[in-house]
C-alpha cells in the first residue's frame, strides 16, 4: 500500500508553484509600499496563546486546533496568525516603538475541519497587522491594502461589507437584546447555535445552518439587530471609517449581520468578497482588536488587521504559466555540455544539459518542453567555437557566439 499525503493536505507541485509566487510577489509590492514589514512566526506555538488569543468559545479552540503533548508541555499548530504575531510584538518590545507597527505574514496555518473545494486542514494565509493606531484611519487603509492587493492579482468585482461589534462598554447592551430577541426560537435553532447563546450570543449570527437562517428570517432578527445603538465613542469611529473609505473610493455595503468568526473583534469587522468566478466568493476577513494585545499580557494596544487564503486565491486568479529555463545544452559530448552549462550559470542564466546523452531527436524534444532555446552542441561548433541556436518558440536557428548567446537570453 502506497503511503499518500494526509487527509485534508496537498502538495504544492512545480506545475502550481508560478501561481504561489504571483500571490507571495504581490503581497511583498503592496504591503511594503505601505512600509508594512514581513515577519514570520513559528508554526506551532503554546496552546494557551490560542485559548487566551483566539477564544475559548470559538469553533477553532473548541474542534479544530491540532494540539500535541511534547515533555508535559502543550502545544498546538497555529489555526490563525494573528495571536503569534501579538505574542511576536510583545516578545520582541515592539510596543516600545513609534506607533504604528506594522507586519504581514504569509504561511500555513492547520484547522482539523471537513476537506471541501478551497479549504484543506492545512492551508496558507497571508496578512497584514497594524498595532498602535487607535483612528478608524488604520482600518480604512487595511481594508484599502486588501483592494489593492486583490486588483493587483486581478480581482477588481469586489463587494466590500463592513460593520461595527461595538466595544465591550456597548456590547453587553448588543448581546442582551439580541438574546432577548432569539429567545421565543432558541429551541429550533442548531446545537451550536445553543451553545453560543450563553457563551458568546454574537457568533449566531454567523451561523450557516439553513434551518437557523430561515428562523432568522421569520423573526425578523435582521430588524432587530439593525435597531441596536451603538456608544458614542463607538458610532463616531465606525462614521469615521465610512468617511475615509468615501475617501478612498472604495465602495462598501454595511451588513449588520457581519460578526466574524472569532472572538477578540471589536468595532469594526469586515469581508471582502469576489465574484470572479461567477458566484460570490469570500476571500478576506479581519477586523480591530484592541484588547487582544492586552489579553496577552501586554499593555492597551489598538489594533487591526486581516487575513486571505492562499488557496481561494488561486481558484480565483488565472493560472500562470510554467516558467521556462533560458537554454538546454544538446549535445554528445558530456564534458563539453556540462561546461557550456555551469559557465551559463554563472553568467546568471538557467541552463540544463542532458543527464543520458541521448540522441540530439530525443534531447531536442525534451529541450522544446523547458527551455526558451536549444544550444547545438556539436563537433562542428566545439571545433570552430560557435554554437547553433534554436529558437523553440518560432524554430529560428542561428550561429553565434557566447556573447551573443547571453545577450540573446536577455531579450
Amino acid at each position: 500500500m502506497s503511503i499518500k499525503a494526509p487527509k485534508g493536505t496537498k502538495d504544492i507541485l512545480p506545475s502550481e508553484i508560478n501561481d504561489w509566487y504571483k500571490i507571495e510577489n504581490a503581497a511583498k509590492e503592496v504591503f511594503e509600499k505601505a512600509n508594512f514589514k514581513e515577519i514570520r512566526t513559528p508554526i506551532f506555538e503554546d496552546t494557551c496563546l490560542f485559548e487566551r488569543g483566539v477564544g475559548d468559545t470559538t469553533d477553532i479552540v473548541n474542534k479544530e486546533m491540532y494540539t500535541f503533548i511534547k515533555s508535559d508541555r502543550s502545544l498546538t499548530l497555529r489555526p490563525e496568525n494573528t495571536a503569534g504575531v501579538v505574542r511576536a510584538y510583545l516578545e520582541h518590545n515592539f510596543y516600545r516603538e513609534s506607533p504604528p507597527v506594522k507586519f504581514w505574514y504569509k504561511g500555513p496555518m492547520f484547522r482539523y475541519e471537513r476537506p471541501q473545494a478551497g479549504r484543506q486542514r492545512q492551508f496558507h494565509q497571508v496578512g497584514i497587522e497594524m498595532f498602535g493606531i487607535q483612528d478608524a484611519s488604520a482600518d480604512a487603509e487595511c481594508i484599502m491594502l486588501a483592494v489593492e492587493f486583490l486588483n493587483k492579482l486581478g480581482l477588481n468585482d469586489l463587494i466590500v461589507e463592513i460593520n461595527s461589534l461595538g466595544c465591550p462598554k456597548c456590547r453587553q447592551e448588543y448581546k442582551d437584546r439580541l438574546k432577548k430577541a432569539i429567545a421565543p426560537f432558541l429551541d429550533g435553532l442548531c446545537e451550536d447555535c445553543k451553545n453560543r447563546f450563553e457563551k458568546n450570543p454574537l457568533r449566531i449570527l454567523d451561523c450557516k445552518n439553513e434551518e437557523c437562517n430561515r428562523l432568522f428570517e421569520k423573526y425578523n432578527l435582521k430588524n432587530t439587530v439593525s435597531s441596536i445603538k451603538l456608544c458614542a465613542e463607538c458610532d463616531d469611529h465606525y462614521k469615521k471609517l465610512k468617511k475615509y473609505l468615501d475617501i478612498l473610493n472604495v465602495k462598501y455595503e454595511e451588513n449588520t449581520f457581519l460578526v466574524r468568526g472569532l472572538d477578540y473583534y471589536t468595532k469594526t469587522v469586515f469581508e471582502i468578497k469576489s465574484n470572479n468566478l461567477g458566484s460570490q466568493n469570500a476571500v478576506c476577513g479581519g477586523g480591530r482588536y484592541d484588547g487582544l494585545v492586552e489579553t496577552l499580557g501586554g499593555p492597551h494596544t489598538p489594533a487591526v488587521g486581516w487575513a486571505m487564503g492562499m488557496e481561494r486565491l488561486n481558484s480565483l486568479i488565472p493560472n500562470s504559466e510554467t516558467s521556462k529555463i533560458d537554454f538546454f545544452i544538446v549535445s554528445d559530448n558530456q564534458p563539453e555540455a556540462v561546461k557550456l552549462t555551469y559557465k551559463l550559470r554563472n553568467k546568471g542564466f538557467s541552463a540544463e544539459f542532458d543527464y543520458n546523452t541521448r540522441k540530439f531527436a530525443k534531447q531536442l524534444e525534451k529541450a522544446s518542453k523547458i527551455a526558451r532555446f536549444a544550444v547545438i552542441l556539436g563537433e562542428d561548433e566545439i571545433n570552430n567555437n560557435y554554437f547553433t541556436v534554436k529558437n523553440l518558440i518560432d524554430s529560428q536557428q542561428t550561429k553565434m557566439s557566447f556573447d551573443e548567446l547571453c545577450e540573446l537570453a536577455k531579450s
